[in-house]
């Protein structure tokens, strides 16, 4: 199908299935009616459209392009999706119940379905066994994976079977192999690629550079695909060569969801080929406000399509997204998620707002002092902050003192992100300084140390931000400075630490609901407190009632905190 932006669209039309059924035998087509009945729903609807208020020329504009879309989507046929024609080795298919879940026991690996559906396939520990495409296991051997990681094991069969994912896992898992390696297998089992047609598997990512990275690692596995094509598509860099690439054809497309629904509106590309689609990330990219933009894309999907949904955490409203759009999904968690690894040594230093600084300086100084002493590099650090002025504060102080130090963060253009993730990836600048940008989904080999200048506001951007480092099996440090405004917070990491400590799983909400409730806990803590100070210092003889303490409390904290910063935000 033509993707139709929502202002087009005629509200009376009901959604009706195109596709036509015919023997296995023969190529499947969508019929030319239903096109040419579609096309005239559009013209209807641009017409219609043209006829309003101030936006008449901007909408007949976008009414043109979305006809001619169509008009071109009529002329050429759409072939209908091959679905899963793969099966494992014949070792994987002898498989007994009880030694599959003795793999998955050995993997760490929890798998569930729901009731009315068929179990999900084994894990399978050899790329071997997973009977993939020459092609891809050529490249497979070239970039030496040797083992697929617990994620890969599980999520991988579960994919090249063409069922539906939520997948689980914590960060540094190897989860995008997991879905890319099956998403050109998929690709290379359908119809070519014509001029003109969109893409075959689309993957949606929050952020350029995690955009970059799926990208990166798509190529690596399919570097051996002479014309195997991979588009990227985000917003920052050149519209005008995006949409010259996805007019030609693409295989897959990996985008940020903004700047796809962009190309969507402009006729560039369409929905109509696609039938493998990933959400990865989808928790951070409901964090950042896509949800409408996510619900556009999967609503205007070809019926006949696989769709795998990642996340690092599982708040209620990624049940909620995966109950919509998910068919029948074979769950798949790994490890414990969502969790501070135990990988990373975690420390806890309090100080006050304007120390920070200097202690910051102190201890990179003292770090690179000891590197050149003992001839080793200085390791990779990354520092978090709260805000992009301070990012670009702290990196030109860090510089000033003779380190190598690149600032991160959105209000950067994409060429000058691009050459701060390249010069910490090769080493030629060591300290990188970020917002939350570089929070999730960034892939640095060899970062040993993550300091947070500032803590962030919530339990699970900590747990991402300390996840830079301590991945894949290494082991790394994660350094917080904290004051007295992060006291709510500071509990939640020293209970995580001792449980982290004790071997226990350590388990807590996520999710907008769940930092809702974070702040209303905090909240409730700092007025507590507040009135516990009054208490002490106040007249004994004053009594004020439960529900007038809310007005005393915004005086008493600024008073009383005004020598310490105490609770300032």
């Amino acid at each position: 199908m033509s993707y139709v932006p929502p202002h087009l669209r005629n509200s009376t039309t009901t959604k009706t299935t195109t596709s036509t059924t015919l023997e296995p035998s023969t190529t499947q087509y969508q019929s030319f009616n239903s096109h040419s009945s579609q096309l005239h729903q559009f013209k209807t609807a641009a017409a219609a459209t043209a006829a309003n208020g101030s936006s008449r020329n901007n909408n007949n504009n976008s009414a043109s392009v979305f006809s001619n879309a169509a008009r071109r989507s009529s002329v050429n046929l759409v072939p209908d999706p091959v679905l899963s024609q793969w099966k494992p080795s014949e070792r994987v298919l002898a498989l007994t119940p009880e030694q599959t879940q003795e793999v998955r026991l050995r993997l760490n690996v929890d798998v569930a379905v729901p009731s009315e559906s068929s179990p999900a396939p084994p894990p399978i520990e050899s790329f071997t066994d997973m009977c993939l495409h020459s092609s891809i296991m050529k490249d497979i051997a070239f970039h030496e994976y040797s083992t697929p990681t617990s994620i890969q094991a599980q999520a991988m069969p579960v994919a090249l079977a063409g069922r539906d994912l939520l997948g689980c896992a914590e960060t540094g898992s190897g989860k995008t192999a997991a879905f890319a390696i099956p998403m050109i297998q998929h690709c290379l089992a359908q119809p070519p690629v014509r001029r003109g047609d969109g893409p075959l598997a689309l993957v949606l990512a929050p952020t350029r550079e995690l955009a970059q990275q799926i990208e990166k690692e798509v190529k690596a596995f399919s570097r051996s695909l002479e014309s195997f094509k991979t588009a990227i598509v985000v917003g920052g860099t050149n519209i005008a060569e995006q949409r010259s690439e996805l007019r030609a054809g693409v295989n897959i497309v990996v985008a940020t969801p903004g700047r796809f629904i962009d190309h969507l509106q402009q006729g560039n590309t369409s929905l109509s080929r696609i039938s493998y689609v990933v959400l990865d990330e989808a928790d951070r990219m409901l964090d950042m406000g896509f949800e409408p933009q996510i619900k556009e894309v999967m609503r205007n999907l070809p019926e006949k399509h696989q769709t795998l949904l990642f996340s690092a955490t599982m708040p209620v409203e990624i049940e909620s997204l995966a109950q919509e759009y998910l068919t029948d999904p074979v769950r798949v968690k790994v490890g414990k998620v969502s969790s501070p690894t135990a990988n990373v040594a975690q420390f806890l230093e309090k100080v006050s707002e304007n120390e920070k600084m200097d202690q910051l300086l102190t201890l990179l100084v003292q770090e690179s002092t000891q590197a050149e002493r003992s001839g080793h590099p200085f390791p990779l650090t990354i520092v978090f902050v709260e805000r992009k002025t301070r990012c670009d504060e702290v990196a030109d102080a860090l510089v000033a003192q003779g380190l190598h130090a690149v600032a991160l963060h959105g209000g950067r253009s994409q060429s000058e992100r691009e050459a701060a993730l390249r010069d910490f990836r090769n080493g030629s600048t060591n300290i990188l300084v970020a917002t939350d940008v570089a929070s999730r989904g960034l892939d640095v080999t060899g970062v040993a140390h993550v300091l947070n200048l500032d803590l962030p506001k919530a339990m699970e951007d900590y747990v991402h931000r300390i996840g830079r480092t301590g991945r894949a099996g290494s082991t790394g440090r994660a350094t917080s400075f904290c004051t007295d405004r992060d006291m709510f917070l500071v509990a939640q990491i020293k209970k995580a630490i001792a449980d982290v400590e004790s071997g226990n799983t350590v388990a807590f909400a996520t999710g907008k609901v769940a930092r809702r409730k974070e702040r209303e806990a905090a909240a409730a803590q700092k007025e507590a407190i507040a009135v516990s100070r009054f208490s002490s210092t106040g007249p004994t003889s004053i009594k004020v009632e439960d529900k007038y303490r809310y007005m005393i409390t915004p005086s008493l904290v600024k008073a009383e905190g005004s020598a310490d910063g105490a609770w300032e935000d």
